[in-house]
């Protein structure tokens, strides 16, 4: 009618054998999060941040390497002024980086 210690047993060890076996994969996830997944979300939002924040007057490096100052700001797109009396119309989503106030100095 009961039983038997030995079965028991053999049935604890076992869930702890598999629970073991997931360990490694489980702390796989964990290390991929805080290597990939977490820097890749806080550099999108700071890439945000600048496209919400873009001003007339900014200075900018577009996605293809353009300097130029923005003159321009709309919702979807930007207007750069590349070189005097020369205006590019590029989307905000091209805007890579926002250079500091005086880097441009030939315009």
């Amino acid at each position: 009618m009961f039983i038997s210690n030995a079965y028991a047993q053999a049935a604890t060890s076992s869930v702890e054998s598999s629970l073991t076996s997931f360990l490694p994969i489980i702390l796989m996830f964990v290390v991929l999060y805080f290597l990939m997944i977490r820097p890749q979300m806080k550099r999108q939002k700071e890439q945000k941040a600048m496209m919400e924040a873009l001003a007339k007057g900014d200075e900018v490096v577009t996605a293809g390497g353009i300097l130029g100052k923005v003159t321009k700001v709309t919702d979807a797109y930007v207007t750069v002024e590349v070189a005097e009396g020369t205006e590019a119309i590029v989307q905000k989503a091209a805007i890579s980086t926002l250079l500091p106030k005086g880097t441009i100095k030939s315009l």
